[in-house]
């Protein structure tokens, strides 16, 4: 009983309580590290984009006023409200008109830096108001790529003296350019549009939601809910699992192979490109889904079936809105995978050019990934100013979707 008791904190055991604390140490400062490099680089990568993305908001533009009075050109708001009006246009000759007051006011090595479709903006401009037929009208029209390079001090030497030369005389100027938001694809980075692609994108995603999310909410429940569990079940789901993780470009070859021909007539279509998407997003729902309703108390079961609920009553009434949270998580992550898919749909053939937006589901369209890849394989430099806009519009177009799924999870979210 007098026997004294060893000290336990003896000095093997402050070092080895030292090398414990340094490596917890240690361990916070890496994981630290981590997130600060992480923030670093993508500081670094959005005010690159910012910053290349400013100039592809913008284009450089011609100051050319027009006296149609004196121009020859005849029509009203009949004969202009017609689908073929740009074509009657064009026969009594405003590209030559356009082309004569743009020589008057700029003179002959201006008006040869004007764009090759800039008489169509002044086309559009009488469809929409015959009354300017008129009048005499003041135009921005978008220059040439090589004078518009002149402007930002690239290109030939001569062409950045025109611009000089312009700019100072109160002709020449860079505008925020809106039809950016309107347009479609086009040959010319001045004349390029992001409408058409986000347009498709749109299109695209609202096929994938609605084929991708019903099926895997009721392939989940099923799964979970009703199925037995035996040797079927159990190749189900490694076959679930293995499908998110092939790489997306496999589904491209299914639609090619099976999707297109059922519908051969619908290449490029949204449709297709929607049915391809929600075919790899689709295990991304079922594993969420799952793990949602596994998550939910058997008590909450249990306590529907004691006070009378059928058993469909318990699954719709109590588990599905309660697990509905998880399930918009994944429906968040498979559609946001889904809007930045490059490979799948070029393997339907999304990748045409596509000057005009699709008017339905069944239109050739083109999507905003493949429109940014596109642009980012163009000579000219003025696309990459393009690109850099169009992943700014992407990402805008992400963040918004996935703020209203968020929005949607946290208004339908059931404690218990």
């Amino acid at each position: 009983m007098n026997e004294r008791l060893a000290p336990t904190r003896t000095p093997a055991f402050e070092a080895r309580l030292r090398k414990r604390y340094a490596a917890e140490r240690r361990f916070k400062a890496a994981g630290l590290g981590a997130i600060v490099f992480s923030m670093i680089v993508l500081a670094f990568l959005l005010s690159t984009m910012i910053l290349n993305g400013i100039g592809g908001f913008q284009r450089a533009e011609l100051v050319v006023p027009i006296d149609f009075t004196q121009a020859g050109i005849a029509g009203d708001a009949t004969t202009l409200a017609g689908p073929g009006a740009v074509n009657s246009l064009e026969t009594q000759g405003l590209p030559q008109v356009v082309d004569f007051f743009a020589e008057q006011a700029l003179g002959a090595r201006g008006a040869s830096g004007l764009g090759d479709t800039a008489w169509r903006e002044v086309a559009d401009a009488i469809v929409a108001d015959p009354a300017i037929l008129q009048q005499t009208k003041t135009f921005h029209l978008p220059a040439g790529s090589a004078l518009a390079a002149g402007l930002a001090g690239r290109g030939q030497p001569e062409q950045q003296a025109l611009a000089q030369q312009l700019a100072e005389q109160g002709k020449f100027d860079e505008n925020f350019d809106w039809g950016f938001l309107q347009r479609s694809d086009a040959t010319g980075p001045q004349q390029a549009g992001i409408w058409g692609a986000l347009k498709g994108s749109m299109l695209t995603m609202l096929v994938t939601l609605l084929l991708a999310f019903p099926i895997g909410v009721m392939a989940a429940l099923y799964l979970e809910e009703y199925a037995k569990k035996n040797r079927w079940t159990d190749l189900i789901e490694v076959s679930i699992n293995n499908l998110a993780a092939v790489p997306s470009i496999i589904f491209g070859l299914l639609g090619l192979a099976v999707f297109l021909s059922i519908f051969p007539n619908y290449r490029s279509a949204p449709l297709i490109g929607g049915m391809t998407l929600a075919l790899m997003t689709m295990p991304v729902i079922v594993i969420s889904g799952r793990n949602a309703i596994k998550a939910v108390p058997p008590s909450i079961r249990d306590g529907a079936l004691a006070v009378g609920a059928s058993p469909v009553q318990v699954v719709f009434h109590h588990v599905l809105p309660l697990a509905l949270p998880g399930i918009l998580t994944g429906t968040i992550i498979g559609m946001a995978r889904a809007l930045g898919e490059t490979a799948p749909l070029l393997m339907i053939g999304m990748r045409a050019f596509v000057a005009s937006p699709p008017d339905g589901f069944t239109s050739a369209a083109t999507v905003l990934p493949v429109q940014i890849f596109l642009w980012s394989d163009e000579v000219d430099q003025g696309f990459v100013e393009r690109t850099s806009a169009a992943i700014i519009v992407l990402l805008l177009f992400l963040l918004v979707m996935n703020g209203l799924a968020i929005y949607l999870r946290n208004k339908f979210e059931k404690k218990w």
